[in-house]
C-alpha cells in the first residue's frame, strides 16, 4: 500500500453561518474545511445540530420505546447485563422531528456541499452502544451499501463518546479506494495492522461527517455511561432517490436467520454483538 501524508487525528473547530445550499450560493463550509475533509476523508462540525441535545435525546428515547412489531427495525444484542437495544433503523417515517432534521436541515445542506450536489437521505440508525455494548470491526461503509456509487457517512452524537465508552477510531486518508476485505465484508487483517487508528472522541451535540470509503472502528462500552448516536447517510441526487430500495433489499436478506456468531446489524459483519 502505498501510505498518505501523515496527519494527527486534530478535529477542525468553526462556529458556521448556515445558508441553504443550492447552486450559486455562499458555501456553508469555507475553502480550508472542504480542503480538510477531501484530504482526510472526514470533518467535524460544532453546530450543526438545529435542536438542543435534550431534544435530540428525547427524539432518540422515544423511538427507543417503540414496540418490536412497527415498519421500524429494532435490532437486539446480548450482553452481561441482558438483552439491550443494539440499533433502530427506518424510524424517520414515523419522527417528524428528526424527519425534518436530517432531510431537510442544516446537516443534509452540508451533507449537500461535501456531495458537491443535493443530498438525499439513502438510510438512517441510532447505534445505542448502552454500557456493555459490543463494538464494530474496522471497516468501510461502501459495501454495506447498495445501489450508490458515491456516499457520505454522518455520525450525530447523541451522548458523549469518548474512548472508555467505545468512541470511533479513524484512519486519516484512506478514502480513495475500498481496501482488502476479510470473509466478513471487515477490512482484512493486513489492512487493519497498516493503518493509523486514530480515536475521535465526540461531544454531545457534535457531529462527524466522513466519506463512506474512510476505515473505522470503534471498541465495546466498557464505561456505565451509554454511548448513542444518530448516524444519517446520503447519496447526490444524479444517483435518485435510493432509500425505499436499500431498505427492501436488507428486509429481504434479514428474512434468512444468521446462525452465526454475531448479531447481524447490517449487509455486512462488522457488528461483534452477541446473538439475543
Amino acid at each position: 500500500m502505498t501510505s498518505p501524508a501523515e496527519t494527527s487525528f486534530q478535529f477542525r473547530h468553526q462556529v458556521f453561518t448556515f445558508h441553504p445550499y443550492h447552486e450559486g450560493m455562499v458555501p456553508i463550509l469555507s475553502s480550508e474545511l472542504r480542503e480538510h475533509y477531501r484530504h482526510h476523508g472526514w470533518l467535524l462540525v460544532d453546530d450543526a445540530l438545529e435542536i438542543s441535545v435534550d431534544e435530540l435525546r428525547a427524539e432518540v428515547d422515544e423511538i427507543a420505546s417503540w414496540d418490536e412489531s412497527g415498519e421500524w427495525l429494532h435490532h437486539f444484542e446480548m450482553t452481561d447485563r441482558g438483552r439491550q437495544l443494539a440499533r433502530t433503523e427506518n424510524f424517520t417515517p414515523f419522527s417528524p422531528r428528526l424527519r425534518e432534521l436530517l432531510g431537510a436541515g442544516t446537516i443534509s445542506r452540508i451533507a449537500s456541499e461535501l456531495l458537491g450536489e443535493e443530498a438525499l437521505l439513502y438510510k438512517e440508525k441510532i447505534n445505542y452502544k448502552l454500557a456493555g455494548g459490543a463494538g464494530f470491526s474496522p471497516h468501510q461503509d461502501k459495501p454495506a451499501y447498495p445501489f450508490v456509487d458515491v456516499v457520505l457517512s454522518v455520525m450525530v452524537a447523541v451522548d458523549d463518546a469518548t474512548v472508555e465508552n467505545g468512541c470511533l477510531y479513524v484512519a486519516s486518508g484512506w478514502h480513495h479506494d475500498l481496501l482488502d476485505q476479510d470473509e466478513r465484508g471487515c477490512l482484512s487483517p493486513a489492512v487493519v495492522e497498516h493503518l493509523d487508528w486514530r480515536p475521535a472522541p465526540l461531544r454531545a451535540g457534535q457531529t462527524l461527517f466522513f466519506h463512506a470509503l474512510t476505515p473505522h472502528r470503534s471498541g465495546p462500552n466498557s464505561s456505565t455511561r451509554d454511548r448513542r448516536a444518530l448516524y444519517p447517510t446520503y447519496n447526490g441526487v444524479s444517483e435518485g432517490d435510493l432509500r425505499d430500495a436499500y431498505y427492501a433489499a436488507k428486509i429481504e436478506a434479514f428474512q434468512h436467520p444468521d446462525e452465526g456468531d454475531r448479531v447481524r446489524l447490517s449487509l455486512i459483519g462488522d457488528f461483534e454483538g452477541r446473538p439475543a
